[in-house]
């Protein structure tokens, strides 16, 4: 099974001609590591945990809307709970910064407060009315007014109004302002509670903005890819000068806002609030010196490389060749997408089903029920973390196998009238007949570097401030080394999958046949590679430069109750993201190409028998790549190319 173990060896490469199964082995163990997730979902299901989850219980025990049996110890466990179906807390704003909980008392009760109780005599009438009693099972309600521990047992006056949660039977306040010192435990970074409520209060009033501009981000990715697909020769310098261009203009605009809220501040003729006001000037200093730095220095890269540049151009003709033939290539991000968020889904609720799947014991010191994680379930955690990142991995890989399958059979196929109807779907189910076991090699080599770095990581953070700094200085090189391999693995694995694609060998030999024509091709690989990369970054740059410009355009126009900071940084995080999941394919793309063009120059010379697959476009680059003496003679395998018949 692993790679000193690989005896399989082809003297040639065959392209989509001979196609078996690979990596068997790795296939059954990804299957029995994917049953053991199950399993764990399955234990949560028999301990209860799942019925915990949904139908939620209170602080003694109780499962809401359920006959409950007695915990021993525990006086008010095992009450009759049919009627009373919904969660209640007393006091939700309760809450322990540390543990990151609520750690108020938590009651079954049969509906939720729909309008703001302010006296313990409300409470009183709303328990006989409705037959909720919002106090613990201990007091009647006749006694919630005079009762000596009203003020322990009885929730925080005023009551807010609650909604019940269809499904979870949980009653949330309707007003969530105390969550807000919930949301400070989570951001360490934040020092001050003012700073937070004003960063919260420009959360809230520019949401819609904040949506409105990553859907701009999400059409703007759209339209890159459309104008990489139909105009691709000119292409390079259009995104060199709308780069340039939105760079500069960005940063100006910057400085004269700035300037601008500057003079207001200065003369006292805004009409926002002084330390809001203050804190947007600092943001928009802050944002116009980044600015700043960022365009001097691409501009510079940008000069150093412009010889370079135009070397792109025919690649990226014959890339979007290949999306002009397989337009559903741009899809791939969003069903990845969706793949992730459903399973990141049901490892969270699995992981909260694991919480309460513990055995219910008593608390002496607050008398509240617990559940206790006996030592089999923190094994179980362990294994559903490594679940996470294996699995995560392995989806993100069967992306790559899919595209690397579908370019392989476009490059591959002499005659594209003859490609199958629907090329993605043809790849998708030729990666799930054969190569699985390859993905979950490859994914599998992936985590073995990644949880690792992820633990020095963490303990790291968790030791900030009490190791010497000759320690920290050696924690952070681990995580570096770790990260650089991480990133080096991620590359070789791609371009393993694209091998695997186009000769049907297991992950070792693919794995090697590719690293060898890499380092045969090395300045192949610099030249082509990184100017590819470096055109999609300077894209991705286009399409955050211009979500922020509309987002400082439309903040600007709330100056009076927004604060700037949080938003646009949410805006242009976004934006990115976006911006890299969709041209990241085109970068795969790019990546696959250039490894099918290698094979194709190695193994055919253009004569009788030995045709080459490559586009004409793609020759016409490297004759033209030969002729400005960027390459020479000596790269790969002492071949020379020959012009196209």
């Amino acid at each position: 099974m692993g790679c000193c173990q690989s005896a399989e060896s082809k003297g040639k490469w065959e392209p989509l001609e001979d196609r078996h199964c690979t990596d068997i082995p790795w296939l059954i163990i990804f299957t029995l590591f994917c049953i053991g997730m199950a399993c764990i979902c399955g234990f949560t299901i028999a301990a209860g945990g799942v019925s915990r989850i949904i139908s939620g219980y209170d602080s003694y025990g109780n499962m809401c809307g359920h006959v409950n049996t007695k915990i021993e110890g525990v006086e008010l466990s095992g009450r009759n709970m049919i009627e009373n179906k919904y969660v209640f807390i007393l006091d939700p704003c309760k809450l322990d910064l540390i543990n990151r909980k609520i750690k108020s008392i938590a009651l079954c009760v049969s509906k939720c407060p729909a309008t703001e109780l302010k006296t313990y005599d409300d409470l009183k009438q709303f328990a006989l009315n409705n037959g909720s009693e919002l106090c613990t099972y201990d007091i009647t309600p006749t006694r919630y007014p005079t009762h000596t521990s009203r003020q322990s047992k009885c929730p925080k006056l005023p009551v807010s109004p609650s909604k019940s949660i269809p499904l979870f039977n949980r009653c949330i306040p309707a007003d969530p302002g105390c969550y807000a010192e919930f949301v400070q435990a989570l951001v360490a970074f934040v020092g001050d509670n003012t700073v937070l409520h004003r960063v919260a209060a420009g959360l809230v009033t520019s949401k819609e903005i904040i949506v409105g501009l990553c859907l701009l981000a999400l059409v703007l990715s759209l339209l890159m890819m459309v104008v990489i697909r139909y105009i691709s020769k000119v292409l390079v310098w259009i995104l060199t000068a709308l780069v340039v261009i939105s760079t500069i203009v960005g940063t100006g605009v910057l400085w004269w806002l700035y300037v601008d809220h500057k003079n207001a501040l200065k003369n006292n003729t805004t009409t926002v609030f002084g330390e809001v006001a203050s804190d947007n000037v600092k943001a928009l200093l802050a944002y116009a010196i980044i600015a700043t730095v960022f365009t001097v220095i691409l501009l510079l890269v940008m000069f150093i490389m412009r010889k370079r540049v135009a070397l792109t151009i025919s690649l990226f003709h014959v890339a979007g060749k290949v999306f002009i033939h397989l337009p559903l290539l741009t899809l791939q991000p969003l069903s990845t997408f969706l793949c992730l968020i459903l399973f990141w889904i049901y490892w969270m609720a699995v992981l909260l089903f694991l919480g309460t799947s513990g055995t219910p014991v008593k608390n002496n010191s607050t008398g509240l029920v617990e559940y206790q994680v006996s030592w089999p379930l923190h094994y179980s955690v362990w294994y559903h973390a490594v679940g996470l990142i294996w699995i995560t991995e392995f989806i993100l890989a069967f992306q790559q196998m899919t595209i690397a399958g579908a370019v392989v059979t476009y490059y591959f196929t002499r005659d594209k009238s003859q490609m199958p109807a629907t090329p993605i779907l043809s790849a998708v189910a030729r990666t799930f007949r054969y190569h699985l076991g390859t993905i979950a090699k490859g994914s599998f080599i992936i985590t073995l570097v990644k949880i690792p770095r992820i633990i020095l990581t963490y303990v790291h953070n968790q030791l900030r401030g009490k190791e010497n700094a000759c320690a920290r200085c050696m924690l952070k090189a681990c995580v570096c080394c770790l990260w650089c391999l991480e990133k080096c693995l991620a590359y070789l694995n791609q371009n393993a999958y694209t091998a695997t694609a186009i000769n049907s060998t297991n992950f070792c030999t693919s794995a090697r046949d590719a690293f060898i024509i890499l380092v045969e091709n090395a300045l192949r690989v610099a030249a082509i590679n990184t100017m590819g990369d470096f055109v999609l970054f300077l894209g991705k740059v286009l399409i955050v430069s211009c979500t922020a410009f509309a987002g400082v355009l439309a903040l600007n126009s709330q100056r009076e109750y927004t604060m700037w900071v949080l938003p646009l940084f949410i805006v242009c995080l976004f934006a990115f993201m976006i911006a890299h999941c969709f041209l990241s394919v085109y970068e795969n793309v790019v990546d696959v190409l250039f490894l099918c063009f290698v094979v194709d120059t190695k193994h055919n010379d253009g004569s009788p028998g030995k045709e080459y697959y490559m586009d004409k476009a793609l020759m016409e680059y490297v004759e033209n790549s030969r002729k400005s003496g960027l390459y020479n003679s000596d790269d790969g395998d002492r071949r020379e190319m020959r012009s196209m018949a």
